[in-house]
């Protein structure tokens, strides 16, 4: 079985699914409601504001960490016949904690305070949000693995 991240390193197969998680992405902070969702869409404007084409470049750093993180939950998903969308989303919790060990580590290493800031006020309710965003997470995995 191909890896996500074989799959993910033809470059055209890679800006496509680039391009599919930052509308993913756009899509879960247009969603947010609340108190919360007011602090997640400013400081996600304010990630956007950094410099043009920094949503994109970020979630192409990440890819490779998320694709790995990722790999061993489609393993599952495929040895129980599941396709990868239903095994995130009856897993969100493992899928959230597995990605925000990756963007906590990064975070640590952040350059610019502002990022490290708005990440750090932010963390605290990252798990429920990255949990919510399962079904999408789990329909852009089903859209770019080929069948089994």
């Amino acid at each position: 079985m191909v890896s996500l991240k074989e799959l993910a390193n033809e470059p055209t197969k890679r800006a496509e699914v680039i391009q599919d998680a930052c509308r993913v992405l756009d899509q879960e902070v247009a969603d947010k409601s609340g108190v919360s969702g007011i602090a997640i869409k400013t400081a996600y404007k304010v990630v956007q504001g950094v410099k043009p084409g920094f949503i994109p470049e970020v979630v192409d750093n990440l890819l490779d960490d998320f694709l790995d993180a990722l790999e061993p939950m489609r393993q599952q998903a495929a040895s129980s016949g599941q396709r990868p969308s239903r095994y995130l989303k009856d897993n969100a919790g493992q899928m959230a904690d597995a990605l925000l060990a990756i963007t906590d580590r990064r975070a640590e290493r952040a350059q610019r305070a502002m990022i490290k800031k708005t990440y750090e006020r932010l963390r605290p309710t990252a798990k429920k949000h990255v949990e919510a965003a399962a079904p999408r997470l789990g329909d852009l995995v089903d859209k770019h693995v080929p069948d089994a």
